[in-house]
């Protein structure tokens, strides 16, 4: 099993480009109203989808201010270091870290993707 994520978006050109730029992953699929972003062996890691398009029932509703409440966008990343040049790069807003998670015994740092979802960078497990 692999999960495969989707989001609602204003834009799903600009959030592909966004996340593509920052996780270092590539287009899948592309599109105004649907992307699948995926890594370098071509596995699936997030589904974009624009608000209203197809008429989706459950995706959601646009006027809800808050997005993904209770729910984190969390990618372990194979190089951190890589990862932290790539937000700097981009002028990402962190929300939180870079940080040592000792529970889980990585790095990790919190951003804010420009739908308002929060997204996580771990490091590898154990690498510390």
């Amino acid at each position: 099993m692999q999960p495969q994520p989707l989001i609602a978006v204003a834009d799903v050109i600009a959030s592909s480009l966004w996340y593509q730029q920052l996780l270092g992953c590539k287009s899948g699929h592309g599109g105004a109203e649907y992307e699948q972003l995926v890594d370098s062996k071509g596995h699936m890691i997030l589904q974009l989808h624009a608000w209203g398009a197809h008429h989706h029932k459950y995706l959601g509703d646009r006027s809800v201010a808050e997005r993904g409440n209770g729910m984190l966008l969390w990618f372990q990343v194979n190089d951190f270091a890589a990862a932290l040049v790539r937000i700097a790069a981009l002028h990402i807003k962190v929300l939180q870290g870079p940080l040592l998670n000792r529970n889980a015994q990585h790095r990790e740092v919190w951003l804010r993707d420009p739908d308002g979802y929060t997204v996580v960078l771990a490091g590898q497990h154990g690498e510390f």
